[in-house]
């Protein structure tokens, strides 16, 4: 039995499918889960709640914890420490492997590329909390209670990803058939993680034993583009002009004055600013993995845009 904590984002869902090479247990752990295999087992959990989470993971080999918060520090801050708290501990009393689904957050600025062996030195309040999880898993890693790993991710993009910037800003807006728009700079470099490879590699992760008590980057294709290379591919993808605007650093500040989740993602503006760099080489070499590239990730994602 594989348990998903958090089944029902992107990851999630791609998760439960590939799960399906390694076991024919599986478990689908959220509020409101919904099946993504015909023999999926669903419970309703909320996370923040011990004795529930507990349950949750009961009789499971590996658990995987792909949870998404609403994107407010506050509920960040609060919430974090205590779901990843009781994971922890309902690992440790099942004796349950934990994969940890995690993003770039506590790196902060990085001048270069971001490799697993970057320091961590987060430079926003929602990168302090990713640090603390991380330092949580590997505080019981290291006093030999718990076998976890951390699996993270670039930015995302891909079918059925809603909620990454680049789908939301871009290929949704040329399928309406309106301007896009890019954050901050369309002249620096940015690496994005294509959802399905991360789902694949997280699976893969977590059904491989000496993969465990390490940090992975899921895999990313290295031919990183510039903000206007990667819009231009998309436009010609969907048939239109690469029109676009450029949304700068005071209109960010300004909408977030209005906007919720605008104002929470003006600390996060750094990764835009500058080059955003991830290096997945670990990955690919141990498992002989080769990240679709963009090209082949964006036809893949507007064809699934069209048909939807």
């Amino acid at each position: 039995m594989q348990v998903i904590l958090g089944a029902n984002g992107v990851i999630g869902t791609g998760l439960a499918k590939n799960l399906t090479r390694y076991t024919d247990k599986v478990r689908l752990v959220s509020r409101n889960p919904r099946k993504v295999n015909a023999n999926d087992e669903l419970i309703r959990a909320d996370l923040t709640n011990p004795e529930q989470t507990l349950k949750a993971v009961e009789g499971a080999s590996v658990a995987y914890l792909t949870a998404g918060l609403k994107y407010d520090i506050k509920v960040w801050q609060v919430q974090w420490p205590m779901i990843m708290k009781n994971v922890i501990d309902a690992c440790i009393e099942n004796n349950t492997k934990l994969v940890f689904f995690d993003n770039v957050y506590l790196y902060g600025k990085v001048d270069g590329w971001m490799t697993e062996e970057s320091a961590v030195n987060p430079s926003s309040k929602k990168g302090e909390v990713r640090a603390k999880l991380s330092e949580m898993i590997f505080n019981d890693i290291n006093n030999g209670k718990l076998k976890a790993l951390i699996a993270r991710a670039a930015d995302f993009y891909g079918p059925n990803t809603p909620l990454s910037f680049v789908n939301a800003m871009v290929f949704e807006r040329y399928r309406k058939h309106k301007k896009a728009q890019w954050l901050l700079n369309d002249d620096v470099l940015h690496s994005f993680t294509y959802t399905p490879d991360a789902s694949i590699a997280t699976a893969l992760l977590g059904n491989t034993e000496s993969a465990f008590n390490r940090v992975w980057h899921l895999p990313t294709d290295k031919n990183v583009l510039k903000g206007k290379k990667f819009i231009e591919i998309i436009a010609s993808e969907f048939h239109v002009e690469p029109k676009y605007l450029v949304i700068k650093k005071w209109m960010m500040k300004m909408l977030g004055l209005f906007n919720g989740i605008i104002g929470e993602s003006v600390e996060m503006l750094y990764q835009s600013e500058y080059d955003y760099l991830f290096d997945s080489s670990k990955f690919e070499k141990t498992f002989n993995f080769q990240p679709t590239s963009y090209k082949k990730g964006i036809e893949e994602t507007v064809q699934s845009m069209q048909h939807s």
